[in-house]
């Protein structure tokens, strides 16, 4: 699953859910406190397709590519994201969000792709309202752990502040006891630079997202101003796939590379319908 602690889905690390337990902490999946006093409120997104964030700006017709790796034992396996923001709107709890295309390659084969939503409030913070993955192996889908907003006690996730500063509280990415997803994010550092295939960054502000349950695996992300996630990297003993990713491309697609997205994205939608689950009781994306 491209969870929160992917690039935003990157933005998107893959993360394969099958089968897992409740949510340590949340009983019956009940969230805890903090997550039930977050400061989403449908009521303040009056503007949420633009999504203008310096740290996470989502523009139609923009499309990043990764690349970098990840490990299986000891070898390393290459790695490619393309992540691509359609002209798509999706409503979720009365909230038009901007759809997300996201295409997950391992060794050239695709092996998860998904579509996901994000929206920004009044204040400036962009949140995450849901995602639908699939994941392949042969061409074939053998899971698709999504959740939505609302639908069987999933909560909204902060993907970015609008004001970041290091030391504010952690701040969850999302509360989804569905697929066991409760990770949270920390502002790790502001000011730093880091330099990727594209070009070198300055002002870059350094995530840290992890899941209390499990100790030791953090990822971290990288964001330069006015282009969003840059780089993906790693930290922690216990953390196993040492994912790295590292943008190499930004391009604006053209009104027929354009069509060709959002006909892709259409084509997971219909999928998420066919295979009758709780993406049934949403709303049909449309195209702005």
């Amino acid at each position: 699953m491209k969870s929160a602690r992917g690039i935003g889905t990157i933005v998107l690390a893959g993360l394969a859910i099958l089968a897992l337990p409740a949510i340590a902490g949340g009983g019956s999946g009940t969230p805890p406190a903090e997550i039930q006093a977050k400061d989403y409120d449908p009521a303040r997104f009056g503007s949420s397709l633009r999504v203008t964030n310096r740290w996470f700006p989502l523009r139609p017709g923009t499309q990043l590519v990764f690349r970098g790796t990840t490990e299986e034992g000891k070898e390393k396996i290459p790695h490619r994201v393309v992540f691509t923001v359609t002209d798509l709107v999706k409503t979720i709890d009365g909230v038009r969000s901007v759809v997300l295309w996201d295409r997950d390659y391992s060794s050239g084969e695709l092996v998860e792709a998904e579509i996901a939503f994000f929206a920004q409030d009044d204040r400036g913070n962009v949140w995450q309202l849901g995602e639908y993955p699939e994941e392949y192996e042969d061409g074939e889908i053998v899971a698709s752990p999504l959740w939505v907003h609302g639908l069987q006690g999933a909560r909204a996730g902060l993907t970015m502040r609008a004001v970041v500063k290091k030391g504010t509280p952690s701040y969850s990415l999302g509360w989804v006891p569905a697929v066991g997803f409760n990770d949270r994010a920390r502002i790790l550092r502001t000011g730093s630079k880091t330099c990727v295939p594209l070009r070198c960054y300055t002002s870059v502000l350094v995530t840290d997202e992890y899941n209390r349950d499990e100790p030791g695996k953090h990822q971290l992300k990288y964001y330069a101003p006015g282009v969003g996630n840059v780089r993906v990297g790693w930290a922690g003993k216990n953390e196993e796939s040492k994912e790295t990713l590292v943008l190499v491309a930004i391009r604006r697609l053209g009104a027929d590379e354009l069509a060709r997205a959002r006909a892709a994205a259409l084509r997971l939608e219909a999928s998420a319908y066919e295979r009758k689950n709780v993406y049934g009781e949403t709303e049909p994306m449309q195209r702005r």
